[in-house]
């Protein structure tokens, strides 16, 4: 009897212990129900448009970018497209003069304007698209249009010059200063210094860009996966915003990264936030 209570007695112990095991992530639809990753993946195959939304600072939500990609290359081959905030428009050179093989990737980075982060967080992608010849789109404005939008307003890139204009979308361009996602960008930073009527307009030169370039490079049939901060696409606002109203026909799939102390509760205020909202612990470790 006490060498079949020890033998029960560990393994109930270690029973127990699997079963609490702590997840890293949770993904939820936008009304919370908790789904696995495959189901996901099965609806992203099915879009036109996939915008994964991130933490910058956060590696599981750069490692299941990752592993997205690579499942939906898998899925649907070459008609996967690919793009990203973290390139400015005026790299786009650059990328496509890198990817046909005409110098190493030390010449790439040393000449791109690439983040901090890059060598963690968005190399592995952008080697993964030049890797198995998949377009990949620097979708981003050049930050030196932003920063004229911010001092000066978006009248002001009318007076660029026109070969400067080929790195923004159509001007003038659309702007609602009553979406809230702009609202509240400016409610929440109104008490900083450099806060002003014309920071809102400055992400939005960065939200209708991004939407701009998606769009040149997409074309019936492909899939086009696109990789920005949350904020740009919560709430089906921001660069959804601008690519719905160029194309209502667009399928277009938002994912939302968020960081919770319990990933197996779905937060309240997640709720529509994105179609999936993936729930990542808030314990792990940043990337910068």
């Amino acid at each position: 009897m006490k060498k079949y209570l020890l033998f029960i007695i560990p393994m109930a112990i270690l029973s127990l212990a699997l079963k609490s095991d702590k997840a890293a992530y949770q993904i939820y639809t936008q009304n919370g129900k908790a789904i696995k990753y495959s189901k996901m993946m099965k609806s992203l195959a099915d879009a036109d448009i996939i915008m994964f939304g991130e933490l910058h600072n956060n590696p599981i939500s750069h490692w299941l970018q990752l592993e997205v990609t690579k499942d939906l290359f898998a899925s649907v081959g070459d008609k996967l497209v690919m793009g990203a905030e973290m390139f400015e428009a005026d790299n786009q050179l650059i990328i496509d003069e890198y990817f046909g093989g005409f110098f190493k990737a030390k010449k790439f980075e040393a000449e791109a304007k690439l983040w901090p982060n890059y060598s963690t967080d968005y190399k592995p992608l952008l080697e993964f698209a030049r890797e198995n010849d998949i377009k990949f789109i620097a979708s981003n404005v050049p930050r030196r249009y932003a920063s004229i939008v911010h001092k000066k307003g978006l009248e002001e890139l009318e007076n660029l010059p026109e070969d400067s204009k080929k790195y923004l979308p159509e001007l003038p361009i659309v702007y609602d200063p009553e979406l809230p996602a702009y609202k509240e960008m400016m409610e929440m930073m109104k008490d900083m210094p450099h806060a002003n009527e014309n920071l809102p307009k400055a992400q939005a030169i960065k939200d209708a860009t991004m939407a701009h370039f998606i769009l040149e490079n997409y074309t019936t049939g492909q899939k086009f996966l696109h990789f920005q901060g949350s904020y740009h696409s919560d709430h089906f606002q921001g660069i959804v915003w601008y690519l719905q109203q160029a194309n209502p026909n667009l399928k277009i799939v938002t994912i939302s990264c968020v960081e919770q102390g319990d990933v197996d509760e779905f937060g309240e205020d997640n709720k529509d936030l994105a179609n999936y909202v993936i729930a990542i612990d808030e314990d792990m470790t940043k990337t910068y």
